[in-house]
């Protein structure tokens, strides 16, 4: 880890690296010797922080708990996959982060061009490189059914499939998205994602035709305040997530 740190610095021509990530758990190094070697990079100077992207929330909630507990340096950022199709991480992943502070990075968020409208049934397109990704995509109805709502907005308001998936990304409780542009075209048609905002009616069509099935106890928490209220009226904080 921390080989590979000095060698991005050389590589990269700099004096150290803003934001150092460990890109995916691996499940075999104990967290605490992880933590203590970020720690080590972080106090040497060679980063300033240090952040996590592909790990479960118990991880990541474990690591900063110990990281907390030992005077160490915790993960500031989550990087992780999330779009309209897939919006599993409201669960788990995006409350952690929420409770210890860390800004969430999505990945994948145009659905690896899923949700461009771009891509047809059963048909290939020569210059991408995601075909047999996207066609799987289609086997589920209720992608398709959220692709077609991404359409009819995109139609309403005279944008792109593109920048409409983007702005709903934008007006999310997340930090900063990963963008995948292949080209300046691509570039620039991400970036025209900034020039407008959906309307708080077209986002709630977009959050309710891809609102995600949570997995127990998730669900059932939702209806938790039915017992725990007893019939009461309880002022909570608001929960942007599920």
């Amino acid at each position: 880890m921390v080989e590979n740190l000095d060698e991005s610095i050389k590589r990269l021509g700099v004096g150290y690296i803003d934001l150092y990530y460990v890109h995916f758990w691996e499940g075999t190094a104990p967290v605490e010797e992880i933590m203590r070697g970020l720690d080590d990079c972080v106090r040497s100077g060679k980063a300033l922080y240090v952040a996590i992207s592909d790990t479960p929330a118990w991880v990541v909630s474990k690591a900063n708990t110990i990281a907390d507990f030992r005077g160490w340096s915790p993960f500031i950022g989550l990087q992780t996959r999330y779009n309209l199709i897939e919006r599993t991480m409201e669960a788990d992943l995006a409350p952690m982060a929420d409770s210890m502070g860390l800004g969430i990075v999505p990945w994948g968020i145009l659905a690896e061009g899923f949700l461009t409208g771009k891509h047809k049934k059963d048909t290939k397109l020569e210059e991408s490189g995601r075909n047999d990704t996207v066609q799987r995509f289609f086997n589920d109805p209720k992608n398709i059914q959220i692709l077609e709502e991404v359409q009819n907005i995109s139609k309403e308001i005279g944008r792109s499939p593109t920048q409409v998936a983007l702005n709903w990304m934008l007006q999310r409780p997340v930090a900063s998205p990963l963008i995948g542009a292949k080209n300046v075209t691509q570039l620039e048609e991400n970036i025209k994602a900034l020039e407008f905002k959906l309307t708080p009616e077209q986002m709630k069509k977009l959050n309710d035709v891809s609102a995600p099935t949570h997995a127990f106890p998730h669900v059932f928490a939702t209806r938790a305040f039915l017992f725990s209220d007893a019939g009461t009226k309880v002022v909570r904080k608001p929960q942007y997530w599920p």
